[in-house]
C-alpha cells in the first residue's frame, strides 16, 4: 500500500512530519523536461474517472503523467473533508509527476484552493475547457474564455504566489487566430504549460464531431511554453500521428482511456485483463462505490450491448465484490464464445467484443448533418422521443406506471394565467396563476379563496379584535401627603 508522502502546506489538518520538501520552481519546458520527466501521454483530469485506482492502473500501463479529476476550489478551500477524500488521502508515491486541477472564478479563491494543495502534486492547473451545463450554471470552464481580463488576474496572481507552475486546459474558438491570440494571453500572465482541446465548447454530446488539430498546431508555433494536445486519440498510433502533424509536446486522451487503459502501450487487451487489475488497485486504494461501477461499464460496453441482462446486475449491485462478481460472468459467457469461435476467421476491424476497442460516439441524424451545428442536445433527444422508440429514462417511468403516456397531443391542456404565461388557478378570482394572483391580493387587499388568500378577511378580523379590546386607562398623579410609588413607601420605612 502506498505510504504519504511529506509535505509543507500550511493546512493544519496533516502533522508537519508528513510534509514535502520544496523544489525550486521550473517554467515552461525545463518544467516540462525536468518535473514532468518529459511526458508524452497523458491521461486526463476526468470528474469522478481520474481518482488514483485508476491512475495507478493507466501509469503501469504506459501512461506518464495523470491529472486529478476537476476539484470546486471554493469547496476545497471550506471543507477540509473534501481536501482529505480527493486529495490528501490519495497522495501516493507511485502516482507521480501529478497535476491537480480546480475550476475558479476568483482569482483569491483559486489561489487559496492551490496553496493547499501545492506540496501534493507538481502543478496546478486552472480549468477552461469544461463545456457542461453545470459549468455554465457555476461560471466556469470553458464559460470563462471570454473573460480575458479576469483569466490574466488569476494566472498572475498564482504565478506570483505558488511555489509550483500553474497551468491550463482550453478549448478552442471557432477562429485559428483568436484562439491562438487567447493561448498568447494566457502564457503572458504566467501559464506555463498548456493543454488545447481542439474542440469548441458548443462542441459536445451528440454534437461533439472531430476535433480540430490544426487549431492546436497554430498555438503550438505560437507559443514558447509546451503544449498538449487533447481529441481525437482512440489508439497509440493516433497518438503518434498527433505528435507528428501537430508538433506538440505531449498527447492527453480521456475516453480513449476510459476504454482501453492500455492505449499508451498500443495494446488491445481482454477486457477482464485489466478490470481485474482495476478491482485489485481498488481494493488497495479504495475509492466510492459509483466510480467502480462507471469504469467497469465503460470497459465492458460492448460485451454489455450483447449480455444486456448483466449489464441490469451490474447497475443494481451495492458492493465491491458483487460488481466483481458480474465482471466474472462476463468474462465466463466471453471465454464461451471465443471457445465456439475458435476457426473462425475475423472480418471487420474490431470484430470480438470482449477485446479492449475504442467507443464511436454517434452524430446526429444523416438527413439532419448540415443543421447538426444550429440544434441543441435537447433538441435531438426530442426528435428521437417522436419514434416509437423511449428513451431508457422513459422505459423506467412507464415500468413503475405502465398507463403513463408520453403523446404530447394526450397531454392535458391548461388555461394560461394572463399574465406570465404559467398555467392558471381554476377557481382564481383573477384568473391567474398562484403567484401573480399572491402580488395582485397583497396590492388590492383582497381575497382569492381558490388560492387560498385571504388578505381581506385577515386585515377585517384584525380591525375587529382591536376594536373590540378595552382602551388602556392613564396612571393617575398621587394624591397630596399619599405614598407616590414603590421608591416613596420604601424611603418612608428606612426614614
Amino acid at each position: 500500500m502506498c505510504a504519504r508522502p511529506n509535505f509543507h502546506t500550511a493546512d493544519a489538518s496533516f502533522p508537519a512530519s508528513c510534509r514535502l520538501e520544496t523544489m525550486p520552481k521550473l517554467q515552461g519546458f525545463e518544467f516540462w523536461s525536468r518535473t514532468l520527466r518529459g511526458a508524452r501521454h497523458v491521461v486526463a483530469p476526468m470528474v469522478d474517472q481520474s481518482e488514483l485506482a485508476w491512475r495507478l492502473l493507466s501509469r503501469r500501463h504506459g501512461a506518464q503523467l495523470c491529472y486529478t479529476p476537476m476539484l470546486h476550489a471554493q469547496v476545497f478551500v471550506r471543507d477540509a473533508n473534501y481536501r482529505k477524500e480527493n486529495l490528501y488521502c490519495e497522495v501516493c508515491p507511485e502516482d507521480r509527476p501529478l497535476i491537480v486541477q480546480f475550476c475558479a472564478n476568483d482569482p483569491e479563491v483559486f489561489v487559496q484552493a492551490a496553496l493547499l494543495a501545492q506540496d501534493y502534486c507538481d502543478a496546478v492547473d486552472l480549468n477552461l475547457g469544461c463545456p457542461q451545463m453545470i459549468a455554465k450554471r457555476g461560471h466556469y470552464g470553458a464559460f470563462l474564455q471570454d473573460e480575458w481580463d479576469l483569466l490574466q488576474r488569476m494566472i498572475l496572481l498564482a504565478h506570483e504566489k505558488l511555489s509550483v507552475p500553474v497551468t491550463c486546459k482550453i478549448r478552442v474558438f471557432p477562429e485559428i487566430d483568436k484562439t491562438v491570440r487567447y493561448a498568447q494571453m494566457l502564457e503572458k500572465a504566467g501559464c506555463q504549460l498548456l493543454t488545447v482541446h481542439g474542440r469548441t465548447k458548443e462542441q459536445k454530446g451528440p454534437l461533439s464531431g472531430a476535433a480540430s488539430w490544426e487549431h492546436i498546431k497554430a498555438v503550438r508555433k505560437a507559443v514558447a511554453i509546451p503544449v498538449f494536445a487533447n481529441g481525437n486519440i482512440q489508439c497509440l498510433q493516433d497518438v503518434e500521428r498527433c505528435l507528428r502533424d501537430t508538433g506538440v509536446q505531449g498527447v492527453m486522451s480521456a475516453e480513449g482511456n476510459l476504454h482501453n487503459p492500455a492505449l499508451f502501450e498500443g495494446r488491445s487487451p481482454a477486457v477482464w485483463e485489466l478490470a481485474e487489475e482495476y478491482l485489485d488497485i481498488v481494493r488497495e486504494h479504495p475509492c466510492p462505490l459509483s466510480y467502480v461501477r462507471a469504469h467497469l461499464f465503460k470497459l465492458w460496453h460492448h460485451t454489455l450491448q450483447v449480455h444486456q441482462e448483466l449489464r441490469e446486475e451490474l447497475a443494481k449491485v451495492k458492493t465491491l465484490e458483487g460488481i466483481a462478481a458480474v465482471s466474472q460472468e462476463l468474462k465466463l459467457r466471453c471465454q464461451e464464445e471465443i471457445s465456439r469461435q475458435e476457426g473462425v476467421k475475423p472480418t471487420g476491424d474490431l470484430p470480438f467484443h470482449w477485446i479492449c476497442q475504442p467507443y464511436i460516439r454517434p452524430g446526429p441524424r444523416e438527413g439532419s448533418k448540415e443543421k447538426a451545428g444550429a440544434r441543441s442536445k435537447r433538441a435531438l433527444e426530442e426528435e428521437e422521443c417522436g419514434t416509437e422508440v423511449l428513451s431508457k429514462n422513459k422505459q423506467k417511468k412507464q415500468l413503475r406506471n405502465p398507463h403513463k403516456t408520453f403523446d404530447p397531443s394526450l397531454k392535458p391542456k391548461y388555461a394560461k394565467c394572463d399574465q406570465c404565461g404559467n398555467p392558471k388557478g381554476n377557481r382564481c378570482v383573477f384568473s391567474l396563476c398562484r403567484g401573480c394572483c399572491k402580488k395582485r391580493a397583497s396590492k388590492e387587499t383582497a381575497d382569492c379563496p381558490g388560492h387560498g388568500l385571504l388578505f381581506k378577511t385577515k386585515l377585517e378580523k384584525s380591525l375587529a379584535w382591536k376594536e373590540a379590546q378595552p382602551e388602556l386607562q392613564e396612571p393617575q398623579p398621587a394624591a397630596p401627603g399619599t405614598p407616590g410609588g414603590f421608591s416613596e413607601v420604601m424611603g418612608s420605612a428606612l426614614a
